[in-house]
């Protein structure tokens, strides 16, 4: 797919990303839940190469195709590796998906109630790099924990910043200013984090499109002028702790919105599936996101 296609496809398609991209911190996690456990590998690089087995029976499966499922997010090792002698990004291209890549390198301590991202002192190359094997955009996380003002300014500054990086680079940014669905403050956060987001979209030069990452409101449509602002591609959002039932359910109340789910994607595969088992229980997941993504509730219409 050329630029012009996954940007029609990321404006327009029907269906969902697949967030694909567990790192370092959160891979034993992943492993765990897709039934590896830690006693099964030794050091990083048999992690990494366990993981990247997963992602890649997820992507190669015949459930996985551009229909339902029009982007993916990878971590950077997966960006970077094969799958039957093709690259990854060319594997997602072949079935229609949309590339994305994992940037953040985690996240800072606590300050103000959110924790920004770490410094990316090596972004530039690793920009070049993705546009390089075909990548379309990015994604970059950070977290709202606390409904305090100054931080939100400041998370959502670090976020246009990064971004206007990325576009300078040829690729279209996923901002992922996350609001922690357990904090006590989680509507209070979700509008401040709505109104700043729209200040700094109104604030920012030129005419380039974003696209943002968000946590399913407390209040159903309260994204909704995200969701229709001018410079926003579009509004995908995280399951955030949830499960698949129950953020399908939650995204469902939210028009205008598609999922970019990982955990609740993933939820019922497991590696000592056969490959019959797996490709039913991933298709089985995907058409459930699908239909949230695609049918909305009447609620707040």
């Amino acid at each position: 797919m050329q630029f012009d296609e996954m940007t029609a496809k990321m404006r327009d398609g029907r269906g969902f990303i697949a967030a694909l991209d567990q790192s370092g911190g959160s891979t034993p996690k992943a492993l765990k839940g897709y039934g590896i456990e830690a006693d099964r590998y030794s050091g990083d690089e048999e992690m990494f190469a366990l993981i990247h087995q997963m992602r890649t029976r997820i992507i190669t499966s015949p459930a996985f195709t551009g229909d339902k499922v029009i982007g993916a997010i990878l971590f950077e090792r997966t960006m970077d590796g094969y799958a039957d002698g093709e690259t990854i990004p060319s594997v997602l291209h072949a079935r229609g998906v949309v590339p994305f890549i994992k940037i953040d390198k985690g996240l800072e301590a606590e300050a103000d109630g959110v924790q920004l991202m770490k410094p990316m002192p090596e972004l530039g190359s690793l920009l070049d790099r993705a546009r390089g094997l075909g990548v379309f955009g990015t994604k970059e996380r950070s977290v709202v924990n606390l409904a305090n003002e100054a931080g939100i300014r400041a998370i959502v500054a670090q976020q246009i910043e990064v971004g206007q990086q990325v576009l300078a680079h040829g690729l279209v940014p996923i901002l992922e200013p996350e609001v922690n669905i357990k904090s006590a403050e989680r509507g209070a956060a979700d509008v401040l984090l709505r109104d700043a987001l729209i200040a700094a979209l109104d604030a920012m030069p030129g005419d380039e499109q974003v696209m943002l990452k968000l946590s399913l409101p407390e209040t159903p449509d309260l994204h909704r002028p995200l969701v229709e602002h001018p410079r926003v591609l579009r509004v995908v959002a995280l399951s955030g702790g949830y499960s698949r039932a129950d953020a399908c359910v939650e995204l469902a109340k939210n028009h205008g919105i598609i999922a970019s789910f990982s955990r609740a994607l993933l939820e019922d595969l497991r590696d000592g599936m056969t490959d019959a088992a797996f490709d039913a229980a991933l298709g089985a997941a995907i058409d459930e996101i699908y239909a949230a993504s695609t049918q909305k509730s009447a609620v707040a219409a």
